[in-house]
């Protein structure tokens, strides 16, 4: 059978493209995901399903893709890279913050050549995704497929309610839609996982479908690499249950994310042509973009132990609570987000103990760049499609990215200073005293201990054709190629400011109705 579309990627892009796509019943739509499927929720898994558990990004976890990346040059251990591996994607198994982007964000993809892009083309469509369960006005859904909420202060953890104690006396504002436009201060952040459930794309968008004739789910297969007759893509060859099969389509989507995405234009020859031939890669489309741009947002964890006695986890989202807000001299609004969150029972494996015994239980402080200037690539260690990509993040080589982390550290070290957290925290971990002696010194820790937000972007970036490093015009369509498109976060010139899933089902709702 030749399908109108072939789906690469189940996840949030993925399952709302899907969904949105198989509408027309003349349209025939294959999805397909290298994870399970659940398809009957009370099946599902509770690591899954359940907005408190995390246990599904775990390294071992069967739906995490648990990649290693290089955060900086001199950081000395393997960094965690999390992805979702299960229909549903990265959206079904991160921590439900459903936080957008600021209007800049999109109006900077505008700027570079994306005029579809800006903040009030894109409205429309944050609204059309979502049903606001607390906010009613012109810039919120109220019938869309993802539930949002946030977290009444009465339920708070103690760590949150101390931190947003501690930010108001440093005279940040109190915020109760962190998704208003103009919003910047503190308070609780939106969630979609109403009721404890992790409301996913597969949840919201995917599931109430599953009864179109025309709309088939595939799971368990993994792309290899697309096929072309010339410079047109006719097909995707996959393997599942261990056989390898060819899926034809007349028009093929790529849903797989700021890392799959890339990896697979350049298996099947599309990518910088020096890179291809070092690989032993025919090559299809010398596009000198794709895997380059990779961005993300940088975080460091100030690390507390909780006094004895001290209830800090429960049946509740582990981050709920954040501080949006600019740093000292930026001109990028709300480059910076803190917030606070706790985990119970941490490995020894864990990626932020670095080696060291695991602890009952503990806290966080998490001060993530939201705007850095750094920007890494993703390239290929094999051309065996079973073989994960190098993934090199350069987070914090320059000196404004190293200044603005340092800066949103030491504001957390005064806060720890406010009343509120007496009660609940025995000492602070990491960083030392040591480590905060001098800026130097600060740096050499913070370049050691970064970790990535999981939030990668811009490695196959949207621009016009005079853009030498894009790899797709503003309407997903592969530079140079016919019938084969880019639908997801790789094509954002750069991260949004703020968790991106949101943004990523925007994306596939935004573009679905350019697809013929």
């Amino acid at each position: 059978m030749k399908y109108d579309v072939i789906i690469v990627g189940g996840g949030s892009a993925g399952c709302t493209l899907a969904a949105r796509l198989s509408e027309d019943p003349a349209r025939s739509v294959l999805l397909l995901e290298a994870g399970p499927d659940y398809p009957d929720l009370s099946q599902m898994p509770d690591e899954l399903k359940l907005a408190y558990r995390q246990s599904a990004t775990d390294a071992a976890s069967p739906y995490n893709w648990a990649y290693t990346g290089q955060g900086t040059a001199q950081q000395s251990r393997p960094m965690r890279v999390d992805r979702g591996k299960v229909i549903g994607g990265s959206g079904a198994i991160n921590a439900q913050v459903f936080l957008r982007g600021l209007p800049e964000d999109c109006d900077d993809w505008a700027a570079q050549g994306n005029d579809e892009w800006s903040f009030l083309k894109v409205l429309p469509f944050f609204r059309q995704l979502e049903t606001d369960l607390d906010v009613q006005d012109d810039f919120h859904g109220t019938d869309g497929p993802i539930p949002v909420r946030r977290l009444d202060r009465s339920e708070w953890q103690p760590l949150s309610r101390a931190f947003h104690q501690a930010a108001l006396a440093s005279e940040f504002p109190d915020v109760a839609d962190m998704n208003h436009p103009d919003a910047t201060g503190v308070g609780p952040l939106p969630m979609n996982n109403p009721e404890n459930l992790r409301v996913s794309a597969a949840l919201a968008y995917l599931n109430p479908k599953r009864h179109r004739l025309n709309l088939t789910v595939k799971a368990d297969v993994m792309a290899q690499r697309i096929r072309f007759e010339g410079q047109r893509a006719v097909g995707v060859d996959v393997v599942s249950g261990g056989e390898m099969f060819t899926v034809e389509g007349r028009e093929i989507v790529l849903c797989a994310g700021g890392i799959a995405s890339p990896q697979l234009l350049m298996l099947s020859g599309i990518g910088p042509a020096h890179h291809l031939s070092e690989m032993g890669i025919g090559v299809v489309a010398d596009l000198p973009g794709v895997g380059q741009n990779l961005r993300d947002h940088p975080l460091v964890y100030i690390e507390l132990e909780a006094k004895l006695g001290v209830a800090i986890t429960g049946k509740i989202p582990r981050i709920h609570t954040g501080l949006r807000y600019t740093a000292a001299g930026s001109r990028s609004r709300n480059d910076l987000l803190i917030f606070p969150t706790a985990y119970a029972s941490a490995a020894a494996g864990d990626p932020w103990r670095d080696g060291r015994p695991p602890l009952p239980e503990g806290m966080y402080l998490a001060c993530t760049l939201e705007r850095a200037d750094s920007a890494g690539q993703l390239t290929l260690m094999s051309a065996d499609p079973s073989a994960p990509p190098r993934l090199q993040y350069h987070y914090l080589e320059t000196d404004w990215d190293r200044a603005r982390m340092r800066e949103a550290i030491r504001l957390c070290l005064r806060f720890l200073e406010h009343p509120s957290f007496a009660p609940l925290v025995a000492k602070r971990l990491a960083p030392t005293d040591v480590d905060l002696a001098s800026d130097d010194a600060l740096d050499a820790w913070m370049c050691q201990n970064v970790a990535t937000n999981q939030h990668t972007s811009g490695t196959c970036k949207m621009g016009p054709g005079t853009d030498a490093m894009a790899v797709v015009d503003q309407y997903g369509r592969v530079h140079g190629m016919e019938a084969l498109r880019v639908l997801d976060l790789s094509i954002c010139p750069n991260v949004v400011r703020a968790n991106p899933n949101a943004t990523a089902i925007m994306i596939a709702e935004r573009a679905a109705g350019w697809i013929p």
